[in-house]
């Protein structure tokens, strides 16, 4: 027969804690004890027979001494594993990376930083692009346009935003757990190499981490399950005290990815919005999730009317400066690619290293692993736990499910990989840095897992771990060296083109046109390919009002109204031709 006791305990809101409160012995009683002085909300507890009463007693038994509490600055407190790996993370960027790249910017960054340089003119933007990494370079662009200053101010909002991102996860799966997924994510070279570049790939994928775990994170505040199985209801009140701000934070970081690239935040949505109408307690976040793609959005809606006609016409527009969207299996080109090049376009070079591609080829093994494992413990009705420390984790009965917390991420992860695994015909590493970033907690939480089964196989969770953060920290150092050069390039050639007198105003175009001009100060212009912006004989005009070159390379002879310029070959560009105009009076 089971016995127990319920009591009623009114407690203070501005001492946030009850007092004076007397508890009968554990007979099989009942006691009400209410204090005419308290004004705060009240909690109703249920104890099972059997489980001490004294750990619940603050003033100890009955007519005895109050007991002191255990001074609150000299409590056990965990680690700070994630600020640990945040900090390393800025770390490897500000020593690594930083001084390497940091005296120039490459193709991509230079579009995106001159939209907001007051200092240069802006280059083409094409139709894929979004506006949110110009807007996050701003504050920088408007005080100076130093690549290294911009560099190191992109490394250290990088670290805090990996950390940021993770936090929202703790309570989730644990400390353990979240720190450990943002080591396994950090410790990537794509991660680290473009940390501290104005590149929007890094950003969607802290973006989808915190979109993600701010959307599990929304459970209705009510019941607490505490370990030893205690129900706890407490009206207005919940141990996970950001809760009630959880639709909020969702849609904030929802636009902010949507802001950064429109086209992934829809993908990431997917599966967000999928989930929220087939699960009856999430249909609640379904208008702020709606609300949060809307506001992101909106910059780049309005843009393609005024600048594409429309909605329909940009996206078409999107498609055909990617090659063509459609049906097209991109698998082995994403394995061809993962130790480099940064962009493989065609995708006809030989695989690098393939004996450190085994994580990837493991990666969806795991991810099915710890599917099964969510599952299992799903049927067996098991509650969270950190699998960090082993801690059973507090959590609202509203809250996300154990199977939801692995499932979900793993749904949008395969979303966001969905354009560029199955219909790109090329490929970039960043290309699925939102997909590992997610990838990541769910492989975090099997690793430490297994980890507890024993020390050996600790000891070889733990050598797997550090064996590819050595792997992946040699790639850095490669990728960063050949990423150095082909900057210090578009800034030779620009040294060269003042060499040559060419100043602002100015007009660049040809094949690297775009990160040159950049460089040197100067407009740039296509009359062909992806970046087309003006027609033949708007060059031509504007070429008769400013300085103007044609960009070779490889010996190529310059378009046929370039043929008749005079030719400049660009000293230490590797047989680079700068044909200048001629000038007029």
């Amino acid at each position: 027969m089971k016995t127990g006791y319920t009591a009623r305990v009114g407690g203070s809101a501005s001492a946030g804690r009850a007092t004076g409160v007397d508890h009968p012995a554990a007979t099989g009683l009942s006691s009400s004890v209410d204090h005419p002085a308290a004004t705060g909300p009240t909690a109703t507890v249920t104890v099972s027979a059997g489980q001490g009463t004294r750990a619940a007693d603050p003033a100890g038994p009955a007519g005895g001494k109050r007991r002191r509490r255990f001074p609150a600055t000299l409590r056990r407190r965990p680690a700070p594993w994630l600020g640990l790996v945040a900090l390393a993370y800025a770390t490897v960027q500000l020593t690594a990376v930083v001084p390497h790249i940091g005296h120039a910017l490459g193709w991509d960054e230079g579009v995106y930083v001159s939209q907001v340089d007051p200092r240069n003119p802006a280059a083409y933007f094409s139709a894929p692009r979004s506006r949110g990494t110009s807007m996050l370079v701003a504050p920088v662009l408007a005080v100076t346009s130093d690549p290294f200053v911009l560099r190191i101010v992109l490394a250290l909002l990088s670290a805090a935003a990996l950390y940021a991102a993770f936090r929202v996860w703790r309570p989730l799966v644990g400390p353990g757990t979240s720190a450990l997924a943002a080591l396994l994510f950090a410790g990537l070279w794509t991660t680290e190499l473009y940390g501290p570049q104005a590149m929007p790939n890094l950003w969607v994928a802290l973006g989808a981490v915190a979109t993600t775990g701010w959307f599990l994170r929304t459970g209705v505040p009510g019941r607490i399950r505490v370990p030893g199985r205690i129900p706890i209801r407490v009206p207005g009140r919940t141990p996970v005290t950001r809760q009630r701000y959880a639709p909020w934070w969702m849609a904030g970081c929802l636009a902010a990815t949507a802001l950064v690239r429109l086209p992934d935040a829809g993908w990431l949505a997917l599966p967000l919005i999928g989930a929220a109408v087939l699960v009856r307690e999430r249909r609640r976040v379904l208008p702020w999730l709606l609300g949060g793609l809307a506001a992101g959005g909106a910059q780049w809606v309005v843009e393609a009317y005024v600048r594409f006609g429309g909605i329909p016409q940009r996206l078409r527009i999107s498609g055909a400066t990617e090659g063509g969207m459609s049906p097209h299996l991109n698998l082995g080109n994403a394995w061809r690619a993962l130790n480099g090049p940064e962009l493989c376009r065609p995708c006809t070079v030989p695989l690098r290293h393939p004996e450190l591609t085994v994580w990837w080829l493991a990666l969806p093994l795991l991810t099915a692993a710890a599917l099964m494992v969510a599952f299992a413990d799903r049927r067996r009705g098991r509650g969270g736990t950190d699998e960090g420390t082993g801690d059973r984790l507090p959590r609202p009965a509203d809250a996300a499910r154990p199977f939801a917390v692995t499932a979900v991420p793993v749904a949008c992860a395969a979303s966001l990989a969905v354009p560029y695994l199955l219909l790109l015909g090329y490929f970039a590493p960043r290309f699925l840095l939102p997909s590992y970033a997610l990838l990541a907690l769910p492989v975090a939480a099997l690793l430490l897992r297994a980890a507890r089964a024993g020390t050996p196989v600790a000891a070889v969770v733990a050598l797997a771990v550090a064996g590819q953060l050595v792997s992946q920290y040699a790639l850095l150092e490669h990728l960063t060296a050949e990423t150095a050069a082909v900057d210090h390039r578009y800034r030779l050639a620009a040294d060269d083109l003042h060499a040559l007198g060419l100043h602002a105003p100015c007009l660049v175009t040809g094949p690297r046109a775009l990160p040159v001009a950049y460089d040197a100060g100067c407009a740039s212009a296509e009359t062909s390919g992806n970046n087309r912006s003006v027609t033949t004989r708007e060059l031509l005009r504007r070429a008769g009002r400013q300085p103007t070159v044609v960009l070779t390379v490889g010996g190529h002879r310059p378009p046929r109204y370039a043929l008749a310029w005079t030719p400049h070959a660009l000293p230490g560009t590797g047989g680079w031709t700068a044909w200048r105009a001629p000038s007029r009076p």
